[in-house]
């Protein structure tokens, strides 16, 4: 009978008991054979044979001894074993032991032992792989039968926290070392540290991280993700742990930092990575500085200039002011960062180049940075005289170029003038002579002429200036060029003038440490859970006294005062308040947070991530705040960038109601408070920001909108919201307010704004053409007593955008614009149909709103065509994309009265746009709402362009006869 029974399964129960024993600790003096694990075999059979916590802590032991182990096998050295006994801890050990294992644990521990076995590159890759491949099958078995995996979840987060815990800031230099050590063969060695920064530096980490939070968030009531799931915060924690690598590892050539920090700054967060290895390299270590260099020199030539362009960048938004109103003194952030400069440019031939063409090539970024940027450049250069002479002369060439005047953002010409003027200072100083040379040279006199003969004011002063500047350093005061008109003697003209006085200091490498240290923003883990917990540990001591001073009979007198005050009427009931209808005390909210009275409270209010009242009171009294406080003290000015970072980057974590009206109030108020501060730090938000594309549209509509606050058109809360007002009282089609912000077609707010000016624009032109038929509005006359009472209800409205709205607001839009059109092409998201749209009527919006007698109008209306013109391409295959183009057209012949300027100094752009938009117009049908706005615009644009062209014929035609 036994013959004929056949075992098909084998099942072991295993006593629940056993896990919950506390594991012994062995002897260390006890041999290994006697535990019953003597070799990897052994410890690998044991594993797949659901052991015990005792058995699992001895084979756990047993490991973590062969990971120091010079001999066959070890545990991190790549093997056909040790795969094996990985792979079976992945998928096995982890999901079954790892929260029955006390959450803190240390080095003796289980936990710890585990940690310690994995910490390896196949230990690394095992977990990511198997993250990765979990991922992917719950997706899959979600899309197959619609239900979740609570197995799979379950694995999920628990090799999340066993990421985690192996991700220390030291993981990149033990691995190194590991490799090191236990590897023979110098290829084994290159294949192993070249996966390795593939894992960390290459972004495979924080994709699969990022996937598995999101699936458990979607599953879960999680809120925040953990920091190796953000590629911001991966990104400093990569910049950390290099800069430990490069300190510390005994790399004899470098290579292999090198190779780790080039590939960490293509996880798409370069400053975060350089600021953070900046903060944590000791630069004060006189042994350490080498190191550094080294790396960089091994570095391949792209990623050292990108090295270089992103150290320029940190200085520019972290160390250095946008523009140093005292040129008399040297700060000592100045002098620290020539001198960490000339440390990583020295004996680098291709840096020096490099920061060479960065200097004379305004449109490849100098332009974008703050002028202590350029200022810490071109001092860098000053003990190289050929170079600066290379900078003098082609920036003295590209300056009086006819072209770059007519075409290139006046901040980049800006930006140029600088370089020219402390160049010449420091030229000035080296070589007088070659200075005197230049300045009689056939370019600087060609260039002075065709500046002088520019339509654009701004060009003209700034060519007036340069002139005057090195007149002064090579000429006698009797012959020395004075223009003798007030710009030349203005505040502003003086500063520059000032430049070529420049002198600045080299300071020492261990001062740049200790700078950046002092700007460095110290990071604190779990603050918020301790402070709750203050707060918590606070309420219970009060609560008790409170109840032990109340304890005691009390004596009540009760009088009657039925007699007395009988007139006086008493006051109503009050309403009775929700929050405390409920029985159970327990659930009444005694401490309700109040509404913030200092910005720092403001700050911590939006940051709350716990309080939903406390936050959603901050949010809804931000805006009313921060108008409170302006100009009363600087309690707003100097918080002001840290109030607009916050909230750009808000998120509705609560799922507030209009979250993003009292979001787009609130920015709107940071704009207008201090809008020569704020205007070019939310443009720099705007390009270099890490930020969502709707973050981006909330930067454009608060710009948008603050600039119509400041030219007096402040639109009220009802028609600055696009969403139509509904009586909720009754049922009606529309979606509930989450839903239908979701699914709604309705524009933003600069929607709203956009549709409102063109229909002021576009009637006037129905009504002339409706005039051929009824008559002309001539004879549609009031009366007189009519039109005295619009006089009066008409009030005068003063502009203050019109001083601000060119250096601020538009310049650097236009500039960052063709920054990134010329570095990226037309795939960049500035190019999308979500953001170019918008940022067309904006620009639309800041040209109408500064009025028609802004002195920067002409400047402005050049940069704007030459940008509208550039993005005909892609706006005859996108119909968002040609309206925001044919309205930015219509403003901005609306705004220009002066048309005989207009034919003079932009007469080939007034002939295109014609043409062009009667091809829009003969090309368009009038079928759908889209096409018919389009072609509406379209029409406008062509009466405009004909108005002009029929009045000013003659001047066109004798300008155009090359055209």
């Amino acid at each position: 009978m036994d013959d004929l029974l056949t075992a098909v399964g084998t099942t072991r129960l295993k006593p629940t008991v056993a896990l919950e024993q506390s594991p012994t600790t062995p002897d260390p003096a006890e041999d290994l054979g006697a535990t019953g694990v003597s070799s990897p075999d052994q410890a690998l059979a044991a594993l797949r044979d659901q052991p015990d916590a005792q058995k699992l802590h001895r084979v756990l032991s047993y490991l973590k001894v062969t990971a120091r182990n010079l001999g066959d096998f070890n545990i991190r050295v790549p093997g056909p074993l040790s795969a094996q006994i990985i792979s079976t801890l992945v998928n096995d050990t982890i999901p079954n032991y790892w929260d029955v294992w006390p959450a803190t644990f240390s080095s003796e521990d289980d936990k710890g032992i585990l940690i310690e076995c994995l910490k390896s590159v196949s230990g690394l890759g095992a977990i990511v792989a198997r993250l990765k491949g979990l991922v992917q099958d719950f997706h899959q078995k979600q899309r197959q039968s619609g239900g979740n995996s609570d197995s799979a979840e379950q694995q999920i987060k628990v090799l999340s926290d066993t990421l985690a815990n192996l991700l220390q800031e030291s993981v990149i230099l033990d691995l190194w070392r590991v490799i090191q050590d236990f590897t023979n063969a110098p290829t084994q060695r290159q294949i192993l540290w070249r996966e390795l920064v593939s894992l960390l530096a290459a972004g495979r980490i924080v994709s699969v991280a990022a996937q598995a939070t999101d699936l458990l968030k979607s599953t879960t009531s999680a809120q925040s993700d953990p920091w190796y799931a953000s590629g911001s915060n991966f990104a400093l924690w990569i910049g950390r742990s290099t800069a430990l690598f490069v300190s510390n590892a005994t790399d004899s050539t470098g290579s292999d930092g090198a190779l780790l920090l080039g590939k960490s700054l293509t996880l798409g967060y370069p400053d975060n990575v350089l600021w953070e290895f900046l903060s944590r390299f000791p630069l004060h270590d006189a042994t350490k500085l080498p190191l550094l260099q080294q790396t960089i020199r091994k570095l391949r030539a792209h990623e050292q200039r990108q090295v270089l362009f992103t150290l320029l960048n940190v200085l520019s938004s972290k160390l250095l002011a946008v523009r140093d109103e005292n040129l008399k003194e040297t700060s000592r952030a100045i002098s620290a960062s020539v001198a960490f400069l000339q440390a990583v440019t020295n004996s680098n031939d291709t840096l020096k180049e490099s920061l060479t063409q960065w200097l004379t090539n305004p449109t490849g970024g100098c332009a974008n940075v703050s002028f202590g940027a350029r200022r810490v450049a071109v001092a860098a250069l000053q003990s190289d005289e050929d170079r600066m002479c290379k900078v003098l002369e082609r920036s003295m060439e590209q300056f009086g170029d006819e072209l770059f005047i007519r075409h290139t953002p006046i901040l980049q010409q800006e930006a140029l003038a600088q370089i020219l003027l402390m160049s010449s200072g420091y030229i000035h100083r080296m070589q007088p002579m070659l200075l005197f040379t230049l300045a009689r040279s056939s370019v600087q006199m060609r260039g002075t002429s065709n500046r002088l003969g520019s339509s654009s004011l701004r060009a003209r002063f700034l060519g007036m200036i340069v002139a005057a500047a090195i007149s002064e350093l090579v000429d006698k005061p009797e012959t020395q060029l004075n223009f003798g008109i007030p710009d030349t003697e203005s505040e502003e003209a003086g500063w520059f003038k000032q430049l070529p006085q420049l002198n600045d200091s080299i300071g020492s490498v261990e001062d740049f440490e200790q700078v950046v240290a002092e700007r460095t923003t110290p990071i604190t883990k779990h603050s918020r859970p301790q402070l709750q917990e203050k707060k918590k540990a606070g309420h219970s001591s009060e609560k008790p006294k409170k109840g032990h001073a109340a304890a005691g009979p009390k004596i009540i007198e009760i009088m009657s005062d039925s007699d007395e005050d009988e007139d006086l009427v008493p006051y109503a009931k009050p309403d009775s308040d929700p929050e405390d209808d409920s029985e159970d005390p327990t659930q009444v909210t005694r401490n309700r947070p109040t509404a913030p009275v200092y910005i720092r409270d403001l700050l911590a209010g939006l940051r709350e991530s716990e309080d939903y009242d406390r936050h959603q009171l901050a949010l809804s009294t931000a805006a009313n705040l921060i108008r409170r406080k302006t100009g009363f003290g600087k309690e707003v000015k100097d918080n002001l960038e840290e109030l607009a970072s916050v909230l750009i980057g808000l998120n509705d974590q609560f799922d507030l109601e209009n979250f993003q009206d009292m979001r787009q109030q609130a920015l709107i108020a940071v704009a207008v408070a201090e809008p020569t501060q704020m205007g070019p730090y939310l443009v720099r938000c705007f390009y270099a920001g890490d930020y969502s594309i709707s973050q981006r549209t909330s930067i454009l509509a608060a710009i948008g909108l603050g600039a119509r606050e400041m030219a007096g058109f402040k639109e009220s809360v009802d028609e600055s919201d696009s969403r139509p007002r509904v009586d909720q009282s009754f049922p009606s089609k529309m979606l509930p307010g989450k839903l239908h912000s979701i699914y709604s077609t309705e524009g933003n707010a600069v929607d709203a704004i956009t549709n409102k000016l063109k229909h002021t624009m576009i009637s006037p032109l129905a009504l002339d053409a409706a005039d051929k038929a009824a008559g002309p509005n001539a004879l549609k006359v009031r009366t007189f007593s009519s039109r005295m009472e619009v006089e009066k209800k008409r009030r005068i409205i003063t502009n203050e955008l019109a001083k601000v709205v060119a250096q601020s607001f538009f310049f650097p839009l236009t500039a960052g614009w063709w920054t990134h059109s010329r570095a990226l092409g037309t795939s960049n998201i500035y190019y999308s149909a979500t953001i170019l749209p918008l940022f067309l009527k904006t620009l639309a919006i800041l040209l109408h709103s500064s009025g028609s007698s802004t002195l920067s109008l002409p400047q402005m209306t050049s940069e704007l065509w030459d940008l509208l013109l550039a993005v005909r391409a892609p706006a005859l295959s996108d119909s968002a994309i040609l309206e925001g183009v044919l309205f930015a057209l219509l403003m901005l012949l609306e705004v220009n009265e002066n048309q005989q300027r207009l034919v003079h100094e932009n007469g080939r752009e007034l002939l295109e746009t014609q043409e062009w938009a009667k091809m829009v117009f003969d090309r368009t049908g009038g079928g759908s709402g889209e096409e018919e706005r389009v072609r509406t615009l379209a029409a406008g644009v062509l009466v405009k362009c004909g108005e002009v062209v029929e009045k000013y014929q003659g001047s066109l035609m004798g300008d155009m006869m090359d055209f």
